[in-house]
């Protein structure tokens, strides 16, 4: 019973954490859900703006009209209640960290969300005008450009995942110097293949173009050069190190 107290007080715990963050991304999507059309429109500028004269959006399902702009309302409800979510996260851990572990993650909580604006932010007003202007201007002639609006916001929807996730490299380079899995000196020796990587990666998280993988592959290679500079900040004392193990012992 003595073992069980705690893991239920944990569970307990753990409940309430993913109850607020569910109540903070419901109350943001219940303050901006009136605004829903208005979201949709301003999402959909890029494209309109790329579109030839007379150009348009439809929508090919009954339904269409009133679940797009409020799916995407409610995606951009989680965006905005990011920074409150990942606090519950943090003050759910924090009291198994260790005190220098502490110092480590709040800068890296507060600079992935930043990243991740940043990743989103890059998208909308840098790559969308750029791609949808290179798909409206490759059109064969006599085709009409009308894009759907549910299936221009999974593109676009999936284009800022990718984008805001991508962003996030130079966090898991320093978290993974950090945690001693790799050293800033490994990874420079293995850049050849991380460029490699990063232009497979932006091939599989974006649509079948050359210039949005490109947009995303160069974008993280800068990144990830930036996480090798962070990384030499956040590498593990060795004297911490062995008071660790002195204390686990």
């Amino acid at each position: 019973m003595s073992q069980q107290q705690p893991l239920i007080s944990h569970l307990l715990e753990l409940r309430s954490k993913l109850l607020k963050s569910i109540a903070s991304v419901l109350i943001v999507f219940i303050c901006s859900v009136y605004w829903a059309n208005d979201i949709y429109h301003y999402m959909a500028i890029p494209l309109m703006q790329s579109l030839p004269l007379g150009g348009s959006m439809i929508a090919t399902d009954v339904a269409a009209p009133f679940f797009a702009p409020f799916k995407l309302t409610l995606v951009l409800s989680f965006f905005v209640a990011v920074p409150y979510v990942l606090y519950q996260i943090w003050s759910f851990v924090a009291p198994g960290l260790y005190k220098h572990e502490k110092r480590l993650v709040m800068p890296l909580l507060f600079s992935s969300t930043v990243l991740f604006y940043l990743g989103i932010a890059f998208a909308y007003f840098v790559v969308f005008p750029v791609v949808f202007g290179f798909f409206a201007n490759t059109a064969p002639e006599g085709v009409q450009v009308a894009t759907d609006i549910s299936s221009y916001l999974d593109f676009v929807l999936k284009l800022f995942f990718a984008f805001g996730l991508s962003f996030e490299i130079p966090v898991a380079v320093v978290l993974l110097c950090w945690a001693g899995v790799t050293t800033p000196e490994d990874l420079k020796q293995k850049r050849p293949y991380i460029i490699v990587g990063a232009f497979v990666v932006g091939m599989l998280l974006t649509p079948p173009d050359v210039i949005s993988q490109t947009m995303l592959a160069v974008p993280m290679l800068l990144l990830f050069e930036g996480g090798l500079f962070a990384a030499r900040f956040y590498s593990k004392p060795d004297d911490e190190s062995d008071e660790e193990e002195s204390t686990n012992d």
